[in-house]
């Protein structure tokens, strides 16, 4: 295995992503960054500062403010505003709907890309977003586009939610999920996409330890 190597994993919202990438980076020994936490983290300062999430000159203009940065803590990214850990408060639907949002925004990410690069430098390092292979890491040593069917991935979700005491209705998650996907494909900025380079893994039929192995065994080849 090479010294230092960059996974990028791209896909859309519950495909398994962050599960998937925490897990692969502590069995290649390298560092995990988690940058939908990141989008999440401006959409919850937001939110809370009752900013319009549409309001993409609001949204830009509020960037100056919005004090974000990560840490780690035994092994696990942990996300802070203004040194406040959200990690926990940004993982509600309203969080990805807004995060979803606020990444259509240039300055916003303009922004984050600058501090996923950065952290990146010189780190074995394991990133899962919707634009890493594409955008922020162009030139990673495996890209991955990781999917699944929308009710594979609403399934999931649901139950997901219903462990952690936050039951929802499949529909509704579904719904979700579908509204999330179009506004993720469809912005003008950075949208959601297969990077040529990308080996494509769909995961509609196969379960999380499966899923993981079967990408363990395709970055292990490549790197």
């Amino acid at each position: 295995m090479q010294k230092i190597f960059s996974i990028a994993i791209d896909g859309p919202a519950g495909a398994g992503k962050s599960t998937i990438a925490k897990a692969l980076a502590k069995a290649l020994n390298a560092m995990y960054l988690d940058t939908g936490a990141m989008y999440r983290a401006v959409g919850l300062y937001m939110l809370r500062n009752g900013i319009s999430v549409n309001d993409a000159k609001a949204v830009a203009s509020h960037m100056d403010a919005v004090d974000i940065s990560v840490g780690y803590e035994d092994g696990v990214q942990r996300m802070y505003l203004a040194g406040e850990d959200v990690s926990a408060a940004i993982r509600t639907p309203e969080c990805s709907m807004a995060a979803s949002k606020v990444s259509a925004v240039p300055a916003v990410r303009q922004r984050l890309v600058a501090l996923q690069r950065q952290i990146a430098q010189g780190h074995s390092v394991v990133m899962d977003g919707r634009d890493i292979g594409t955008v922020v890491l162009p030139n990673a040593t495996v890209k991955i586009f990781l999917t699944a069917s929308a009710e594979a991935r609403a399934q999931r979700r649901a139950k997901e939610l219903a462990e952690k005491g936050q039951p929802a209705d499949f529909a509704t998650v579904l719904a979700d999920i579908r509204q999330r996907d179009y506004q993720d494909s469809h912005r003008a900025v950075a949208p959601l996409k297969q990077a040529d380079d990308a080996i494509l893994v769909d995961t509609s039929s196969i379960g999380l330890q499966e899923s993981f192995d079967l990408l363990k065994r395709t970055i292990l080849a490549h790197i």
